[in-house]
């Protein structure tokens, strides 16, 4: 099981890599957030002591963290050393050919020299279109597949840890199978597998191979994500599915632990998977509930608590990101959910 740090600031409190290197439990998460808002949410969570960012090439909110983070580095309110900065490989840049433009491209925009994590951000591809910047489509509307072999990818990924430009390497929504074959042909391990992981979606089998091969668990969306199904409603004109569950935060349960401990039903979330070693990097726009967010490292679950939150498990079902908004995907080969009736 990862190694958790206990001591210090909330910053400290982190996640040994096996390159020597601590990674912060908590991280701000900046998927789906405006260009025009990031700014301010990084600049209220490194107030509140976050030290770990987490975005993405296919967030298109680098260029905007970067003028963040170099205002602060800069100005000597932080040292480089202090932050660590996590983005990813992009699913059009998923092929070994591509790592290091797409690398070198997040790495200009974040106005640094390094980051400190780069993840493959999908275990499956999609060709680019003329832009470089999104997926390719066919005349219905589906996306342009494109064949994506983990090793090779892989083996780039290991080069950029030579040459400097990152200094850990991981992935992103692997599933137990693909996470095993790179790791039977890598030369540096992955630093972490950064997934959907919420009090629905606990993902038992896969943290306890992650276990097995000593690779700490990043969780996404780790508050359930209650604004993801309008926002691909409305981007992809995706429809969830009826029997979708109920928002994690307004859950009678989560909000009688939250009481308990005179703490938001957010921190009961964050505090349930921290308990456990787990990396959370939840995300917030809203200064308020960022500082909040940070506030988890003060109090600790009981075991019936921690047994009953980890009661709420759905399984598959509790499944929220699936992919499925980008039509097709399900047919690449490498696509790593199994197919719900009801999805």
């Amino acid at each position: 099981m990862a190694r958790v740090g206990s001591i210090g600031s909330m910053a400290t409190k982190s996640v040994l890599l096996k390159s020597g290197q601590r990674m912060p439990l908590l991280g701000l998460g900046t998927w789906q957030v405006r260009h025009e808002e990031i700014e301010q949410a990084v600049d209220a969570a490194l107030e509140a002591g976050y030290r770990h960012i987490d975005t993405a090439f296919n967030y298109n909110n680098e260029e905007a963290i970067g003028r963040a983070l170099r205002r602060w580095i800069d100005g000597g309110r932080c040292g480089r050393e202090d932050l660590f900065i996590t983005t990813k490989l992009p699913h059009v840049g998923n092929r070994a050919s591509d790592v290091e433009k797409y690398l070198k491209k997040s790495l200009s925009r974040l106005r640094l020299d390094y980051v400190d994590l780069y993840l493959i951000h999908m275990p499956f591809g999609f060709v680019p279109d003329s832009s470089g910047e999104n997926p390719a489509k066919h005349d219905d509307g589906s996306y342009v597949l494109d064949d994506t072999d983990h090793v090779a990818v892989w083996k780039e990924m290991e080069k950029q840890v030579d040459e400097g430009l990152t200094r850990n390497i991981g992935v992103s929504n692997y599933n137990i199978e693909q996470l095993e074959r790179t790791v039977a042909n890598a030369r540096i391990l992955p630093a972490t597998n950064q997934v959907e992981l919420h009090a629905y979606l606990q993902q038992t089998k896969l943290r306890a191979s992650c276990a097995k091969l000593g690779i700490p668990i990043t969780a996404y969306s780790p508050l359930g994500s209650p604004g993801a199904r309008i926002h691909f409603e409305q981007k992809y004109n995706y429809q969830y599915p009826d029997n979708t569950a109920p928002d994690l935060l307004q859950h009678p349960l989560v909000k009688d632990i939250a009481n308990a401990h005179q703490k938001t039903t957010a921190q009961v979330l964050l505090k349930h998977l921290i308990q456990q070693g787990i990396i959370v990097i939840p995300k917030s726009t809203n200064p308020k509930r960022i500082k909040e967010n940070a506030e988890i490292f003060d109090f600790q679950l009981t075991p019936d608590q921690m047994m009953q939150l980890s009661g709420l498990d759905l399984g598959e079902e509790g499944r929220i990101i699936n992919f499925r908004f980008w039509k097709g995907v399900e047919k690449h080969p490498e696509y790593p959910f199994t197919i719900q009736k009801s999805a």
